[in-house]
């Protein structure tokens, strides 16, 4: 539901529209995560309705983690697990925004190399030229979600380079010079945080990380980008589709 407004005399049960109503109050940023809701008298005030409507649409919400019930405090916006979809390939700020929150990057260095010799060679470079390794911090809203740490060959770099790192997703930028992504392998593994990663990302060392390395293909079928990217596990977790 687009608005904030209900229709009484519409089809649908009051407390199903009060519930799109606060989903999308969610989704918008007008509610932000981690912060209490209006209590029960204000929103039959404001929907003027009974409080068992206000409750059955506040239920919903609650089973569907968007909100949960403090004993004390009130009920309170859950701060939301990004959800990667192992079956497309799309990048960290896409995932972000279709979850309704705001992504950016925190840049933490930006330089060609010559001696990534691994990155180097799951890229096709030969040995003695440069590629751009990136390293980031990236967020959803204000809450950092993960840690990133991208290489691009020459080309690509030369080009990646003259935008703000901060706030660049890197998949637009590639296609407004027609590079587009085709394909992309991935590898998944768990690893515990180090006191450096710990810190980055707000969590204490030694808590479980999800470890993503990518490498993805241009329409030519040549290596475009190679990226680990280390995802609290707390913050962060992947959808696959299985068919049979």
């Amino acid at each position: 539901m687009s608005t904030n407004k209900i229709n009484p005399k519409k089809g649908e049960a009051l407390y199903l529209q009060i519930k799109d109503v606060l989903i999308n109050r969610i989704q918008n940023g007008a509610w932000k995560p981690n912060t209490l809701i209006p209590t029960e008298q204000e929103l039959i005030k404001e929907f003027n309705v009974s409080r068992t409507t206000i409750r059955q649409a506040i239920s919903i919400l609650v089973q569907n983690g968007l909100l949960e019930k403090k004993q004390g405090r009130g009920t309170i916006v859950k701060s939301q697990r990004l959800v990667g979809n192992l079956g497309k390939l799309r990048g960290f700020a896409e995932e972000v925004v279709e979850r309704g929150q705001t992504p950016h990057s925190k840049l933490l260095r930006a330089e060609f190399k010559e001696d990534l010799y691994h990155e180097m060679d799951m890229l096709g470079v030969k040995e003695g030229e440069a590629i751009l390794l990136v390293e980031r911090i990236r967020f959803a809203d204000e809450i950092p979600i993960a840690l990133e740490r991208t290489c691009w060959p020459k080309e690509v770099g030369e080009l990646l380079i003259e935008c703000d790192l901060n706030q660049a997703r890197y998949y637009e930028v590639l296609e407004q010079y027609n590079y587009y992504l085709k394909s992309a392998n991935e590898r998944i593994t768990a690893i515990n945080a180090t006191i450096n990663e710990a810190d980055s990302l707000g969590i204490r060392p030694g808590e479980a990380l999800l470890e993503m390395t990518r490498l993805s293909f241009g329409v030519n079928d040549h290596p475009i980008e190679y990226t680990k990217t280390k995802y609290r596990s707390d913050k962060y977790h992947y959808n696959i589709e299985l068919e049979r």
